[in-house]
This record gives structure tokens, sequence and C-alpha cells, in this order.
């Protein structure tokens, strides 16, 4: 017998967000642990918000938010607040009830700007860590370190010859003026020479011969052997030794241990 579909949504509803989620879904072991290292970060917390005022977001629930859009990939936090408005198991993860409105995504940022100054995502970091070692997850000895080049904000019309501030260019040839035509053909450009005027960090470079330079950062990730857990990061300019200088950075970040420590790492650290 053909089911009857009915358009009319029912008024109230006695099934939980919780209910929802699959008991062997992998989420439900991430939201416990992430809610363990929160819950060691309240001190800190405490200390970068005002005792009185207006409410902000909850910084537990803007961590695990920042944590959704990384692990799902969510390229911008716009459609990370479009996610959460209508995703029920976004909604669940972060914290929120189903009738609850999603945040301003400016109101969203400005408080995300407000724990990355205070160093929060390090402490949440070092949190995580503390957490696999109470649970024996985490290798003393074997390591592994390896980088890659991490796209900045920035494109290539920006990167200019070093105290000009804008291209002179004869107006009218293109038809947008305020995105105009650049053929950079046949012109030599450096990070000595040339530098971004939108994100004057970044350095131009590439992965190897015969591939597109862009404007990027160099990231590191430090991992550990056992269980392939990252136990160090960070980001650097991408410079030639920007690798090697960074490994060392992050193996002396390691807590003191006698005897010998294996380091595994491609070519690009052979020198």
């Amino acid at each position: 017998m053909r089911g009857e579909e009915r358009q009319q949504t029912k008024l109230f509803s006695y099934v939980s967000p919780e209910q929802r989620i699959p008991p062997t879904h992998p989420i439900r072991t991430i939201r416990q642990l992430v809610d363990r290292a929160l819950q060691a970060l309240s001190p800190h917390f405490d200390a970068l918000y005002a005792a009185g005022g207006r409410p902000s977001i909850p910084p537990e629930q803007l961590l695990r938010a920042l944590l959704l859009q990384v692990l799902f990939t969510v390229r911008s936090e716009r459609q990370l607040m479009e996610r959460i408005d209508y995703d029920m198991m976004f909604r669940w993860f972060v914290g929120l009830e189903l009738d609850e409105p999603v945040w301003d995504v400016t109101v969203f940022t400005k408080n995300r700007d407000r724990l990355l100054a205070g160093d929060v995502a390090q402490e949440f970091f070092q949190a995580v860590l503390a957490e696999a070692q109470r649970q024996h997850l985490l290798s003393p000895e074997h390591f592994t370190i390896d980088g890659t080049l991490v796209r900045a904000w920035a494109g290539q019309k920006s990167f200019q010859r070093r105290g000009r501030r804008r291209d002179r260019r004869p107006p009218g040839r293109d038809a947008d003026p305020g995105n105009p035509t650049v053929d950079f053909h046949g012109e030599r450009r450096s990070n000595t020479t040339h530098q971004s005027t939108t994100d004057p960090e970044a350095w131009l470079a590439k992965k190897g011969a015969g591939h597109e330079a862009h404007l990027a950062y160099h990231g590191h990730v430090l991992m550990e052997n056992r269980h392939g857990l990252a136990v160090g990061a960070a980001v650097t300019a991408a410079t030639g030794t920007a690798e090697r200088e960074a490994a060392g950075a992050l193996l002396q970040q390691l807590p003191p241990r006698r005897g010998r420590r294996t380091l595994g790492a491609d070519k690009g650290y052979d020198t």
C-alpha cells in the first residue's frame, strides 16, 4: 500500500537531537574529548571576559563551531553559520537547541578574534594533548614532521614592487577598473623587490620546480608515530629554510627525555 505524503509539519516534537546522532558516529567521541578539554580551560576563559556587561557567545560553543569548520571543510564563517542553522548534527555538537537562533556572522568573527588574541587555540590544543597523554596514546621517542604551503588570502595582483602603493596603468582598458587585468609575463618578481599590499607577511613560494608560485605561508605539523597524533604545529613565513627551522623549534617544545629520539622527514629536510 502506498503511503500518503503529508505536507503539514507537526507543531511539537518529542525527539531530541541527541537521539538523532547514531551511537557509533565518530562525532560523539570527538564531542566527549572536546568537552573534557574545554572544562579544563574554564579558568582561562574567565580571565578573558569581564565580570559584567552584555553576554557574548559562550567560548565553549565558539570553539566547537570552529572545530566543525575544520573537520567538515566549511570554506567561510558565513557558510558555517548557515550550516549550523539547518544541520541538526552541527547544532547538537555546538550545543544549540533546535529553536535557538544562530549567531550573526559579524558577531561570531569578533568573538573568534578575541579568543585567538588570548592564545586560546594553543591552550585548547595542549588540553587535547593532555587528555591523550592521560590515556597513554602518545609516544615519547618516535616522531615524524612535514610541512606544506598554506595559500594566503592575497591575490597575485597585490604583489607589487616595494614602495609603490599601486601599479599605474592606463585607464579605460578594463571592463572592471577596480580589478584591472595585469600581465606579469617577462617581469622579474621576487620577495626582495616585491610585497603584497593586502598581506605583507605572505611570501611568494612554490612546492617545487615546474609548479606555479603563490603567495603563501608554511604550515608545519609534528606527529608522534604510535597513534599518528599531532603533537605540535606552527605557521611560519614561506622561506627556503622554514621547514628545517620549524622542525628544530617544534622538537624543543617536547618534554625533556633521556635517551635518543627518532625523527622521520622527507628530502626537504636533508641538508
